[in-house]
């Protein structure tokens, strides 16, 4: 099968017995992502989301209930192995999954299988070997080229290669794990000598995380038409920045410092199979640019290569969380706003023979709409410091405080399916050290 065409396991008609996942705003049956967990008092172990409850995919599989090509692949804790699978042994897998969840002659063997989801610990999802991240948001990419370049934003070779990074893959932490304010140099407009210090400009990025699952051979490149193929999911992703330290070390080689501190994503990786419904054409290029170069180009990936996903912040500050208020709504919109599709990003990445491998991390790079509502970072957000943001309990943001907690959501949607969820991907702001 293609990656955006769907199955029985995609039908809005089907019902779990498992209470929680009836409505549920995130893991509905008809999503089942995989995910890292640990019960209470227990070691880590593979695991899928169903409403609120994790199922033990290991001990499912000791009990003989999983097919047998994928059997072998849960019990690590880590989805590595499970990632490197065929799609067509993930699809089946996923095929069992949802006949054990929603077949009610398969309740008893399973049930003592599920773990209540809030007395678990959630874990990444994978080894991480390596990080990259891009940068095909390209309102955002406008939006902040404008407060540095205002009559040229973006730079001559953004619509013609997906512009990229690598990252720090030891710094990257599942949702929840506080985010410590980092230290480092910035050089204040006023002075002529940089200072070291706590970022006095501390930011989120909204991005989606885009998992490796099958690899390429050092050497040799993924071709648009396979690309799909090396997907092994999708995850919520935070690209933490430190914006002084940014404007002062990017030149000549890009991001470092201001970067490589902390990236949060959300733990459970959604299924490029739970993803067909939710494939859409990528939006046509404005008229006038140029079309994408022959090896980055691909009729199926033009026709279904894009995700009908909204995307959406919260903030919730720590006066906010001692009043009990509800997190404050800084931004949503659609992920369709990417310029290139996450299929044409791993054909670059490995366009010139680097080779990609299981549980390697991509991030798309800030997603941000055409207008305000939907802008990505606190940089545009607030014309970078200029315009202060006002919160409901009449505190202001220019960039992020000491207790301020950042949220991520994400729900894809699609005319005549059940929506399903991302999980959220969330920090609070601790002090520096």
């Amino acid at each position: 099968m293609t990656f955006w065409q769907t199955d029985a396991t995609h039908d809005p008609a089907l019902a779990s017995w498992v209470e929680s996942a009836k409505g549920h705003r995130d893991f509905p049956v008809q999503n089942l992502p995989f995910g890292v967990f640990s019960p209470a008092g227990k070691a880590a172990r593979i695991g899928v989301a169903i409403g609120d409850m994790i199922l033990d995919l290991s001990a499912c599989a000791t009990a003989g209930l999983l097919p047998d090509a994928t059997s072998g692949t849960t019990g690590s804790d880590s989805l590595n192995a499970l990632m490197a699978l065929p799609e067509s042994d993930r699809r089946a897998l996923r095929v069992r999954l949802s006949q054990l969840l929603t077949e009610s002659d398969k309740r008893s063997a399973v049930e003592p299988h599920l773990h209540p989801a809030n007395t678990c610990t959630l874990h990444l999802p994978a080894r991480i070997g390596d990080y990259t991240d891009f940068y095909v948001g390209i309102h955002h990419a406008n939006n902040v080229g404008r407060q540095f370049r205002p009559d040229n934003p973006l730079l001559p070779n953004y619509k013609y290669v997906p512009i990229g990074y690598h990252g720090r893959a030891s710094s990257i932490r599942a949702s929840g794990v506080p985010l410590v304010r980092p230290s480092g140099q910035r050089k204040p407009p006023e002075a002529d000598t940089p200072v070291f210090g706590p970022s006095v400009r501390l930011d989120y990025e909204l991005e989606l995380g885009v998992w490796i699952g099958q690899g390429n051979d050092l050497g040799t490149p993924i071709a648009m038409a396979e690309a799909a193929n090396h997907i092994a999911g999708f995850c919520l992703l935070n690209d933490w920045s430190a914006r002084d330290f940014q404007a002062w070390e990017y030149q000549p080689l890009g991001p470092f410092l201001a970067k490589n501190f902390h990236s949060t994503i959300s733990p459970w990786v959604v299924t490029p199979e739970a993803m067909a419904p939710f494939r859409m054409a990528q939006p046509p290029r404005p008229e006038g640019d140029p079309a994408p170069l022959d090896y980055l180009t691909d009729g199926k990936d033009r026709a279904h290569g894009a995700l009908a996903v909204t995307l959406e912040v919260f903030l919730c500050s720590a006066k906010m969380r001692e009043a009990g208020m509800e997190p404050f709504r800084l931004s949503h919109g659609p992920a369709s706003n990417m310029y290139w599709t996450v299929q044409q990003i791993v054909t670059h990445h490995a366009s010139n023979g680097c080779n990609l491998q299981p549980g390697d991390l991509l991030g798309t790079g800030t997603i941000s709409a055409p207008t305000r509502d939907g802008f990505g970072s606190l940089l545009e957000l607030t014309s970078g410091g200029k315009e202060p943001i006002t919160l409901p309990t009449g505190e202001t943001r220019t960039f992020l405080e000491d207790g301020d907690e950042v949220t991520l959501r994400a729900t894809a949607n699609a005319e005549g399916y059940v929506p399903i969820g991302f999980g959220e991907c969330r920090a609070v702001v601790l002090p520096a050290r």
